[in-house]
């Protein structure tokens, strides 16, 4: 569970951002909240802001922390620079380090876990958590320096730390070296994490959605809420069909795995490639639609999958990992998840992770969006509504919260902010139409 991520010096943040998750002293939507001990905490936050105003460099910020921590023993050979990319709208932020900080809990432990760096080398790094309430910290570091309060691993903890060069992560090589401690704070980073939306060509977390033997069962669901018309699907690689009512295997072949991998990929690609990319899938995919013969009785009648509207196959392309982290826990964060989508679908996305009855394991969401609809209150809570603005002057992003302005019960939030009463709209005109 997210409790809180901060960041600083990242594209067109300058300086330090905070999305908190903890929940304020707001009376509405009590039941949606998800607890850790006395702590009550939000299952989903919504991001609006104008385009190119940064509220999407939120989600890549978060992104490039993850997927360098999961990444960095073995993509961070001697000469590899550091993937941050600092603000660069002045002459001295680039020189300044870009800062990463999660709080989370996993197995009922709170974790904090960050780092600074710049392009050259990790200037700063610490892990720490609480089993029991209290404060530990596992190391911390400064440059080439590395800090153990405790002497349990001695040995262990000084050969880990002469084996990390100045631009890797103590924290990804001491997991490749069996250090428990690190090990057990990485599992949240590694399998409660996914994003609708990979900012590189390597789709590690939709080939894992394709190794779920319930992702053909959950692409069916959503369809069928996306499109009325919708029935059943079927699905053949090569000569073996696939029910899609019905669960994958266990024990898929790997070229099974790689087609419906290569499939999740093509499904989830902008509308330009999809067709294409479905055309020459090695899954065949396509949709039953209820129709009228010459005779007026119903019948059932198939129909290609770039066949679909945009919306339709974006809703099937993040729905294997919405229900993976609805089943099992964890954060799903998706950049315009209202891309292609109809408010209404949106709205059932996001109720799923407000209500207690489907979200049983403390699942979370973390979303940019353009959708106002959600801004009527009816479903998410004040403190569950983030803006970003950028400031025209020096170009710099700042992320808050609606919680920060003065509002009341009866306000109209939705009319406020596309009135400019929050900030993060287009400061445009109009013309009046006579």
């Amino acid at each position: 569970m997210l409790i809180n991520f901060r960041f600083s010096n990242y594209r067109s943040f300058r300086d330090p951002a905070e999305l908190s998750m903890e929940a304020l002293g707001v009376a509405d939507h009590q039941p949606s909240l998800l607890y850790h001990g006395t702590h009550k905490y939000l299952p989903g936050a919504a991001i609006y802001g104008k385009n190119g105003g940064g509220k999407s460099n939120v989600i890549r910020a978060f992104w490039l922390g993850v997927q360098f921590i999961r990444n960095a023993q073995r993509t961070q050979h001697e000469s590899a620079s550091v993937p941050v990319r600092p603000f660069a709208l002045n002459d001295y932020s680039e020189s300044q380090p870009t800062s990463f900080e999660y709080q989370y809990i996993l197995d009922d432990i709170r974790y904090t876990y960050g780092f600074s760096a710049t392009r050259e080398k990790i200037l700063s790094e610490y892990l720490s958590f609480a089993p029991k309430g209290r404060k530990t910290v596992v190391f911390e570091r400064k440059g080439q320096q590395f800090t153990f309060p405790k002497n349990q691993d001695k040995k262990l903890k000084e050969l880990i730390s002469r084996t990390v060069a100045e631009n890797q992560l103590f924290f990804s090589i001491a997991c490749t070296m069996n250090y428990k401690p690190c090990i057990c704070a990485m599992k949240w980073f590694r399998d409660y994490i996914y994003f609708s939306r990979n900012y590189t060509d390597i789709q590690e977390q939709i080939a894992k959605n394709a190794e779920d033997p319930d992702m053909l069962k959950a692409i069916v669901s959503y369809a069928k809420r996306a499109d009325v018309g919708i029935e059943n699907m079927k699905f053949e690689v090569g000569n073996v069909d696939f029910d899609g009512n019905k669960m994958l295997p266990a024990n898929m072949p790997e070229n099974v795995k790689e087609a419906f991998a290569n499939f999740m990929h093509a499904l989830a690609a902008p509308s330009s490639d999809a067709e294409a990319k479905l055309k020459i899938s090695e899954v065949k995919a396509s949709s039953l639609h209820k129709g009228v013969n010459r005779n007026g009785k119903s019948q059932s009648y198939q129909l290609g999958l770039f066949d679909e509207s945009d919306g339709t196959r974006s809703l099937m392309a993040i729905a294997p990992a919405i229900e993976r982290v609805l089943n099992c826990g964890g954060l799903f964060m998706a950049d315009e998840l209202d891309k292609g989508m109809h408010p209404t679908l949106v709205k059932q996305i996001v109720a799923l992770f407000q209500s207690p009855k489907t979200n049983r394991s403390g699942a979370q969401i973390v979303f940019t969006t353009h959708d106002t609809e959600l801004l009527n209150l009816e479903l998410l809570r004040k403190d569950q509504l983030y803006f970003v603005d950028k400031n025209r002057d020096s170009g710099a992003s700042e992320l808050y919260g609606l919680d920060e302005y003065a509002t009341h019960t009866r306000d109209n939030i939705q009319k406020g902010y596309m009135a400019g009463k929050y900030g993060a709209v287009p400061d445009i005109e109009i013309e009046e139409i006579e």
